[in-house]
């Protein structure tokens, strides 16, 4: 999308860059993301009214730390700088930065201590999120500080030069008044105007398909899910019937998943899709295997090999042009989690549909969705009319239950899953919470304890419950679910699964954790 006047984003490889953009594109100004040693003229080819410098892993004094140029500071638009983006722009104007004593992650509360128009508006003490080991200790000539937390310098500016930076990350949900932060800097600082919204991202999207396939065929990894059905929305808005859908039953779905969802996708939404069951070519692929990398990297090669297959079948016929393209619903936590792309981003875990894919592919890849989040996403999906009931439902890992399952992958196994899973959603459903949460699911843990069951000793599995609050599934939250509602879940389990006799909660947030367990 070749939208100027907006907001670019200098990626120093940070976990939550493409959010910020997102967060800018939420109010309707443009946002492209750039890599941080982009070129000055790269930059102004985008004519922006203001840069971003994104968070990183990286410190400043690292051997292979990350850098701009710093004439950027110069180019005569608002700048800020956010956690490493601070950093480096501190170090980079003379000012000091050092390892701290006391590393900050998580929340913690700011203190604003300046009037400054990067807080307008804002109370004076704010719960913030942060994510850095590095902190400053001494001004750039020409600062001052506007905030700080009881551990560190949180926020700084220079107004003549219209630089301003902060430790933590307004971007993320769990930074109150976040949004607010980057609406003043977006509006009252760069004095940027609305350019951009879904409709146009539909229409831009829909036209670079169109002229990318031609008059060829595509394939759509279809899984049920919001991810996937409106990816095969946006391509076959592009070319119509020469679009087919296949749903994969790997065997490593929730209980009933495959018939139900085929019926919602063929019977009632007359999509033309074709199920497959490759269930014990999956589970052949994964027998011995227990590192998560490893059952990531072994179900998206069994994709690629199953989506191959069945597009052979569909081009033997006579007429038939071949299937080059394939189609995925990947999203940006997918991309970013797993490869770097447009930055020095760390690897977190390889998801089944990037890092996970094998190097020679059969197909050409049409990944509509690789800049957006779920949220993004569903917006986008109520935009082209889906219904609700896909939209709403919870995220499911590509690599399904095998990254839910501890440990070798095993039937027996998976069968004291599925079923514990099912109580779980039955529960959080009862209590009105599942369009409340972001994601409920059970995870076995390859571990066993001693209970007491009628009377007698037992060993038994343990399930681990996972429910958390998330906007984009960047950053989480663990819910704080009614204790009736995790006794029910508790109870059923105990009752209701052979084999399981003990149930923890897990109250891990994003970060440090994950969401999935691998």
């Amino acid at each position: 999308m070749s939208v100027h006047g907006g907001i670019v984003v200098l990626d120093f490889g940070g976990q939550y860059t493409q959010l910020i953009a997102r967060r800018i594109r939420e109010q309707e100004v443009f946002s492209a993301v750039l890599p941080c040693n982009a070129t000055l003229e790269d930059i102004r080819r985008w004519e922006p009214v203001g840069l971003v410098l994104s968070g990183g892993p990286s410190s400043v004094y690292d051997e292979a730390a990350p850098v701009c140029d710093p004439k950027v500071l110069g180019l005569g638009v608002p700048v800020l700088g956010i956690c490493y983006g601070m950093q480096w722009l501190t170090h980079t104007l003379g000012g000091r930065v050092q390892r701290a004593d006391r590393r900050e992650y998580g929340p913690a509360l700011l203190n604003i201590e300046k009037d400054s128009k990067l807080f307008r508006g804002l109370p004076e003490h704010l719960k913030i999120w942060n994510s850095h080991g590095d902190h400053v200790v001494g001004l750039p000539a020409g600062f001052e500080v506007t905030g700080r937390t009881d551990n560190a310098v949180a926020a700084l500016e220079d107004t003549i030069r219209k630089l301003y930076a902060v430790e933590f990350h307004p971007e993320v949900q769990h930074t109150d008044r976040g949004t607010q932060i980057l609406q003043n800097f977006v509006f009252d600082i760069c004095r940027a105007r609305a350019n951009w919204s879904r409709a146009s991202f539909i229409s831009e999207t829909v036209e670079g398909i169109r002229a990318r396939v031609g008059e060829g065929r595509a394939l759509c990894a279809l899984s049920g899910g919001v991810d996937s059905a409106v990816a095969a929305a946006l391509v076959h808005r592009a070319i119509g019937e020469r679009l087919v859908n296949v749903f994969v039953d790997t065997g490593l779905l929730r209980k009933n998943e495959f018939q139900e969802t085929m019926e919602l996708l063929r019977d009632r939404l007359g999509l033309n899709v074709i199920g497959v069951d490759a269930s014990k070519r999956f589970l052949g692929r994964l027998k011995g295997v227990t590192d998560p990398e490893e059952k990531r990297r072994a179900i998206g090669a069994e994709f690629i090999g199953v989506f191959a297959d069945e597009a052979r079948k569909l081009s033997s016929g006579a007429g038939q042009s071949p299937l080059r393209f394939l189609v995925q619903g990947t999203l940006y936590p997918d991309v970013i989690e797993s490869v770097s792309v447009k930055g020095p981003s760390a690897t977190i875990k390889s998801h089944h549909n990037v890092g996970g894919l094998p190097a020679d592919m059969p197909f050409e890849l049409i990944e509509p969705l690789r800049d957006l989040f779920k949220d993004e996403v569903r917006q986008i999906g109520r935009e082209l009319g889906l219904p609700e009931e896909i939209l709403t439902k919870h995220p499911f890992p590509g690599p399904g239950l095998a990254v839910r399952l501890l440990g070798e992958v095993l039937p027996e196994r998976l069968e004291l899953l599925r079923e514990a899973d099912v109580i779980v959603v039955e529960e959080i459903r009862r209590a009105g919470l599942y369009e409340k949460v972001w994601q409920a699911f059970a995870v076995l843990l390859p571990m066993r304890s001693v209970g007491v069951m009628g009377d007698g000793r037992s060993y038994g599995f343990t399930v681990a419950v996972r429910v958390v609050e998330s906007q984009d599934a960047m950053t989480a939250d663990w819910t704080r679910l009614p204790v009736s509602v995790l006794e029910r879940i508790s109870v059923r389990i105990g009752n209701e699964v052979p084999g399981v006799n003990r149930v923890v909660y897990d109250v891990s947030s994003k970060p440090p954790s994950t969401i999935e367990w691998e």
